[in-house]
């Protein structure tokens, strides 16, 4: 069972996401909160394996919250369900430790695909994102991973390292992507891994984007 927790200040888009969370087999929301430091407090009772986070919200909003989490050590996978499409908060809260990032107009499939990619390990950046990403750089105000030395020189990735490097970036689980590649998925893990040690972190986003700050996705 995926435990979720969500956090938003409008009840009854709390209540609408329970619900439909709860037509879903093996997902279960086991706590609530309206602001940022309500969350903080929710996550560290409940201890759920994927929180839901909207952005705006008052007092402390989102990306807040995701800068408390961290200087916590609270190391839980957050997706981002937020209504704006916009280029700044995306970057903030990817910047800010955010796994994931999706619209409030996402169907149930999606939204419980994207927990259960969360919840096993994955992150969740859309293409179109990563576009977006990719015009920052070439515009010369590449996002800079919270906490990390971007201008750290990495180890040399192979061909096939930044094949899976590409998948990554797209959102691709690592199921999807030995399904791409016509690997095995152990040998999937093993490159994912590679790569992730190659670029200095354990955060499949922070690995994304410290790529796009060294050009390896450009």
């Amino acid at each position: 069972m995926i435990r979720v927790c969500v956090v938003d200040d409008q009840t009854l888009v709390r209540q609408g996401i329970r619900s439909l969370l709860g037509l879903a087999d093996g997902v279960e929301v086991v706590a609530e909160a309206g602001d940022g430091r309500s969350a903080v407090a929710a996550i560290r009772e409940h201890a759920p394996d994927v929180v839901l986070l909207d952005l705006r919200m008052p007092g402390r909003d989102g990306i807040g919250t995701l800068e408390d989490l961290r200087e916590l050590g609270i190391d839980v996978p957050v997706l981002v369900l937020t209504t704006f499409d916009d280029d700044e908060l995306v970057l903030g809260a990817l910047r800010a430790g955010a796994r994931g990032y999706l619209l409030k107009d996402v169907t149930l499939e999606q939204l419980v695909g994207a927990v259960r990619t969360l919840a096993g390990g994955g992150t969740l950046i859309r293409p179109a994102i990563t576009e977006r990403l990719l015009r920052t750089v070439r515009e010369g105000e590449a996002p800079a991973p919270v906490g990390e030395n971007v201008s750290a020189p990495v180890e040399r990735l192979t061909g096939r390292e930044v094949e899976v490097l590409r998948l990554l970036a797209g959102g691709y689980s690592n199921r999807e992507i030995a399904d791409v590649l016509f690997l095995a998925e152990g040998t999937v893990k093993n490159h994912v891994s590679a790569v992730l040690l190659k670029l200095g972190t354990r955060d499949r986003t922070k690995a994304v984007l410290r790529a796009l700050h060294h050009g390896l996705l450009d």
